[in-house]
């Protein structure tokens, strides 16, 4: 009797980067849905045109209650992802602050900064990127 197997390729990770102003709260949410999500089948990258340098402690506080830990994560530049091709770029809402990055698909969720808002408020544009993020992935 002979045995054999048939290699069979993975399909190819679906690379996604979320762009907004500071690289703070809403793209550093939305990467860690996605990482949390999408599992073994996405390559994630977050940025900003003019990150902040931090993470915003309120958006590691809100992503806790959904189990998910931004503490580690780094507020950081454009520059960072510049020679990565891309599935998707996700805009959240910094208009003419987000430089043009090629990618096969690109979207603006025109979202709201949650930086200076009340809690519930703040919680609901988490909320708002987490829906984004579940169509997102499972769109084909």
């Amino acid at each position: 009797m002979c045995e054999f197997s048939i290699s069979r390729k993975a399909p190819p990770l679906k690379r996604i980067l979320f762009v907004c102003v500071e690289n703070s709260c809403r793209s550093q949410m939305a990467e860690g849905f996605a990482k949390a999500i999408g599992t073994d089948a996405v390559e994630v990258y977050s940025a900003g045109s003019r990150p902040s340098g931090v993470v915003n402690p309120r958006a590691i506080q809100f992503m806790r209650e959904k189990g998910i830990d931004l503490s580690t994560h780094a507020s950081e530049g454009l520059d960072r992802v510049a020679n990565l091709a891309f599935d998707h770029v996700i805009t959240m809402g910094c208009g003419d602050a987000c430089p043009h990055v090629p990618a096969k698909a690109r979207h603006d969720w025109a979202l709201r900064d949650p930086k200076h808002l009340p809690d519930d408020e703040f919680r609901a544009v988490r909320d708002e990127i987490e829906r984004r993020v579940r169509e997102l992935l499972s769109a084909p």
